[in-house]
């Protein structure tokens, strides 16, 4: 489930952009009267404080550190819960996607790319065309080959 939504790599943007954000902070609070974000591990703590909405009993003092502070609020929780949510709903509807469904847009997709493609690919694609209607063609005969065998062997 997790290699097919986006919940990695929005950790690990989570991640960085969290310690990038906790050293702005940091660095913007830094000398600051009366503040307690007074080294790097007070401001990643902070950090995670702050988009966790547990609640935040120490503020930035300096209004840089404040719009900092904000930003990271905001973008943090976006791809915390985003995470969540992308990672829960493609849990969830996975399997209402049926292969052939994936197949049948895929091919949609590429035949909208037709114009891009060179006389060498096209030809390699009307080749797998074609074996794809013998394919099927194939199939139809074993199905009939089939019914008539049971429609055989009914009857005997």
């Amino acid at each position: 489930m997790v290699q097919h939504t986006p919940v990695l790599q929005l950790a690990f943007l989570l991640v960085v952009l969290w310690m990038l954000f906790a050293a702005a902070l940091y660095w913007a609070e830094r000398g600051a009267d009366g503040t307690t974000i007074d080294s790097y591990g007070r401001a990643l703590y902070w950090g995670i404080a702050a988009f966790s909405t547990a609640g935040i009993a120490n503020m930035p003092v300096n209004g840089i550190s404040e719009v900092i502070g904000a930003v990271w609020i905001v973008l943090g929780s976006m791809l915390f819960f985003g995470a969540i949510v992308a990672t829960v709903t493609t849990y969830f509807m996975r399997p209402m996607q049926r292969p052939s469904k994936r197949i049948i847009e895929t091919i949609e997709y590429n035949l909208e790319q037709l114009d891009d493609l060179s006389v060498d690919d096209l030809e390699l694609l009307r080749h797998t065309t074609d074996s794809l209607i013998k394919h099927v063609e194939n199939l139809k005969n074993r199905q009939l080959q089939l019914a008539k065998k049971q429609a055989d062997g009914e009857t005997d």
